[in-house]
This record gives C-alpha cells, structure tokens and sequence, in this order.
C-alpha cells in the first residue's frame, strides 16, 4: 500500500535542528541487530514540536510528450514519476521504454509506494537492467516501496531538500515484517533485493531492518543526508 504524504518540509530540518529528540535504539529483525543512534536514525511523524517555519517546496513536473500510467516522457531521454504502483506499471514501463528507448533518468516527484509489491521489485529490476538513473528533484518524494525503486537506479541522485519515508511491509493477510519467524523466505527477497542493488548483506540486512523498524501504519522518515551518509545516494 502507498503511503501518504503527512510531513511538510519542515520536517527535513527537524533532525539538523533539535537532534537531541531522536534517542538511541534496538531493533532486531530477520537475525539483524540494529543499534540506531542520532547519526543514523530519521525522525517519526510526530515533529509538532518544532515552531520554525521553513517554506515548503514542491517538485514541479515538466510537460509531458507523452504519458505511460506513473511516467511522464518530458524528453527523449528523461521521464518523470508521479503515482502509484501496481500490477500494470511493469507493462507501462515496458511500452514507454519502447516508444522512447533513449530515456536515461527517471524523476521521482511524488512517488507514494506500490499496490503490489511483486510488480514494484519486478519494475525495479527492470529499471536496473534499462541502466536508467534515479532522481528526486527538491520537494519530490519517495516512500514506502518507492524507495526499492529509487535504490534500483544505477546512480542515485537526490536534491538535499526531497524526502524520503519507508515502514514495514504488509500482506494480503495483514502480517507485518515482525510476524512471521526470522527463517520466513519472504525477509530474504528483500535482502537478497538490496544486495542485488550493490549494497553489502550486512548494509542489507540493517537497512531492511530500518523499513520494519515502525509498523505499518507509521513511519520513519530520512533525509537525503541521511541516504547519503549510508551510501544510498549523491546529493545533487
């Protein structure tokens, strides 16, 4: 399921500004110990505490030449991102990768998460195969299973001021990461995801453990200092 866009910009400057609100913690998932500290950890929703205005930016797509569900063709080699996914969108990639088989950067503006996490890590593989780059724009926003698709990008770009956001997964039958046993195969698909992305099985292992860190229904949100400082992605 996506997830909704709660925070406001603000909320990217909340860790800079008061870093002393995030404390230190444990979380175990899938045989991974994970200690959190003030460097390594985002924030959670609640962030009311702070008072400082800092206006919000939004990430304004680029007319399209041509539309494929949650890709916008702006020119022959770029494309944007805006929606969903869900079982159709591998497909959509496909037939606009075919129509316009020059497009080397996809823009991620506002990129809630998928309705189908089996077609969201297949598009994600095929973005890796296509050798396309991603890239989040300031104020663009990429969350939930959208961030397995940002990490799919050969290079990984993200302005200082985007947003990013993950949770746990759940299932058709309402089983979060957390219910089932550390041996489930299923924890294995996303680890064995990430180490297909480049990163190593103990950074796959911690970062998987970060997504199952809140339950569903909530949120942890990171910045893209923070996606840099784990060796996510360059800062534009």
């Amino acid at each position: 399921m996506p997830l909704p866009r709660f925070l406001p910009a603000i909320a990217l400057f909340g860790l800079l500004l008061c870093p002393d609100r995030i404390e230190a913690r444990e979380i175990s998932l899938g045989g991974a110990a994970l200690a959190l500290d003030t460097a390594a950890i985002a924030w959670h929703e609640e962030l009311s505490w702070t008072e400082i205005a800092v206006p919000e930016t939004e990430a304004q797509a680029k007319p399209a030449l041509a539309s494929f569900g949650p890709f916008r063709v702006t020119d022959p080699r770029s494309a944007d991102m805006i929606g969903v996914v869900d079982s159709r969108t591998p497909g959509q990639f496909a037939a606009m990768l075919k129509a316009y088989p020059g497009i080397a950067t996809l823009r991620m503006i506002e990129c809630p998460g998928s309705d189908d996490d089996e077609a969201n890590l297949r598009l994600a593989r095929m973005v890796r195969h296509a050798g396309i780059e991603t890239l989040v724009p300031a104020g663009g926003s990429v969350r939930s299973g959208a961030v397995e698709l940002f990490l799919a990008g050969v290079r990984r770009r993200a302005d200082s001021r985007a947003e990013f956001a993950v949770h746990s997964w759940r299932d058709d039958l309402g089983r979060e990461a957390g219910d089932l046993p550390e041996s489930d195969p299923v924890h294995r698909e996303y680890i064995d995801f990430y180490r297909e992305m480049g990163m190593s099985d103990d950074s796959a292992r911690r970062f998987y453990a970060l997504t199952n860190s809140v339950s569903f229904d909530d949120a942890v949100y990171l910045a893209p200092l923070q996606m840099a400082a784990m060796g996510l992605l360059d800062l534009l």
